[in-house]
């Protein structure tokens, strides 16, 4: 940005030096930028990993502990998902 502000400024044409200088700390910058978005996005898997990881644990933890309570829950999910399937085919083949 500011290099677009001191092309405004100026009445003189620049010289294809000085050119050549902003187009370099344009891409300097546009790489500063790429850099941080990517040490960021990193970070995020970092964390979503650590997450999912202690999630899993937990999950885990809790079949070991509640293998019956963790089947029924599962045939539970599993009878939904199917009925909501076969619904939405229901009311597609109706159209």
């Amino acid at each position: 940005m500011n290099i677009i502000r001191s092309l405004r400024n100026t009445e003189s044409p620049i010289s294809a030096e000085e050119a050549r200088g902003m187009a370099a700390q344009a891409l300097d910058s546009g790489r500063d930028l790429a850099n941080q978005a990517m040490e960021r996005a990193n970070e995020r898997m970092r964390d979503l990993r650590y997450g999912m990881r202690d999630y899993a644990q937990a999950t885990s933890r809790y079949v070991a502990e509640e293998p019956l309570k963790s089947a029924l829950i599962a045939a539970a999910i599993g009878a939904a998902v199917a009925g909501l399937v076969i619904a939405l085919r229901r009311n597609r083949s109706m159209y």
